[in-house]
């Protein structure tokens, strides 16, 4: 008599790790920052830069210090935290006005994903509609003369990270989204952060710079933060401002529940 050994059941599957990356959530995001208002603000800012960049040059011919006053007062300084704004406040700001955000909350997307998704974007589109533009205007401007115009197209691309999230928090707590951060970003780092000295220290700009003058040649860029603290702030500014928008989006989808 034959007798058979019990089949064990099989093993459960484990359970999928949930990704932090949401291929819809970005494409309606792109959708939503490259469109017909937005797209024309994002093309007429790096625009404008060349445009200087090209008259300066044809008129004063290659000059350093001009190139580094028009790379780091214009575009590092003004233009830089202007897209910011856009793309930041943009990535999520317009759906919690019109209240279209409850429809995303509503599938089953963890809030931590759609939070990093929309970072994501608003840097990938802040860093190219700034640190390509400044590469482009830095060559034009002295030909890269002591690697300025890379020095400065780096200074964009790290200040574009913390731009993002900061101006992301800022499009989950307010409906004033954009007035805070053009306060911040021309009242504080144009204003506060060029004459008050201790202010610079908690500036995006300067540490964005710090990392910038590693690249430049000596003396070619400056910043009121050495390099150690700047990366420090970077890191910390974007991490806790991600992880605070994530935790307002969760107080959000309760409210809207209750």
């Amino acid at each position: 008599m034959s007798t058979t050994s019990p089949v064990a059941p099989p093993a459960p599957a484990a359970a999928p790790k949930a990704a932090l990356f949401h291929p819809t959530v970005a494409r309606l995001t792109y959708r939503a920052l490259l469109g017909r208002r937005r797209a024309l603000i994002l093309f007429a800012l790096p625009a404008l830069l060349v445009a200087i960049a090209v008259i300066v040059r044809a008129l004063t011919g290659a000059d350093d210090a001009t190139a580094g006053g028009i790379l780091g007062g214009f575009a590092l300084g003004t233009m830089v935290p202007l897209i910011g704004v856009i793309a930041g406040t943009g990535a999520i700001g317009p759906e919690i006005d019109d209240g279209s955000v409850i429809y995303l909350l509503a599938k089953p997307v963890r809030r931590s994903t759609i939070i990093v998704t929309k970072l994501l974007v608003a840097i990938g589109v802040t860093a190219v509609f700034s640190a390509i533009p400044v590469l482009v205007a830095g060559f034009v401007l002295n030909g890269n003369s002591q690697q300025i115009a890379v020095a400065y197209a780096v200074a964009a691309a790290v200040a574009s990270v913390a731009y993002s999230a900061l101006f992301l928090l800022f499009g989950t707590l307010t409906r004033h989204a954009v007035v805070f951060g053009l306060v911040y970003a021309l009242v504080w780092e144009a204003f506060v952060g060029s004459v008050v000295p201790g202010a610079r220290t908690l500036s995006v700009q300067q540490w964005a710079l710090a990392v910038g003058q590693k690249v430049g040649a000596d003396g070619a860029l400056s910043s009121a933060v050495q390099l150690p603290l700047a990366v420090c702030l970077l890191v910390a500014v974007t991490a806790a401002a991600t992880w605070y928008a994530a935790r307002r989006l969760k107080a959000l989808t309760l409210a809207g529940e209750e």
